[in-house]
């Protein structure tokens, strides 16, 4: 049997390695701020693990990121990626583009990094970006 958590794992350490080169960090460099190994790091990058709400926090302030939007990526909340009417009955998106367009602005709007006029400027700018009014 597959596990069903394989994909999202995989999403995680996608998300936390992309995150981690755009800040320009060597993993050992993020493991020094986390004070995780080396190893163990790479270990999540590649989605070999799970990592606890501890590990993902220390993570998410080594990246300087909210730890909501590192829940949200590795599926334990459902505050960014919300379950409405643009999901199915197991929080996935359907393929309404409206759907995929909120979820975006909800996670700029949950960045704690920004302020609120810098939110409103980045959902205006995303918005003309894709088409939307």
């Amino acid at each position: 049997m597959t596990d069903p958590w394989q994909a999202q794992r995989e999403a995680l350490g996608a998300f936390i390695r992309s995150q981690r080169k755009m800040a320009n960090l060597s993993l050992r460099q993020l493991a020094e701020l986390t004070s995780l190994s080396n190893p163990y790091l790479s270990q999540v990058e590649r989605g070999l693990h799970q990592p606890s709400v501890r590990v993902l926090k220390a993570i998410s302030d080594g990246l300087n990121l909210s730890a909501e939007t590192l829940l949200a990526q590795a599926g334990l909340i459902d505050a960014v990626t919300g379950e409405g009417p643009d999901t199915d009955g197991a929080g996935r998106a359907d393929a309404g583009e409206r759907g995929r367009n909120a979820r975006t602005e909800d996670v700029i709007g949950a960045d704690e990094r920004l302020s609120d006029d810098q939110k409103a400027a980045l959902i205006a700018v995303y918005r003309s970006m894709v088409g939307q009014s």
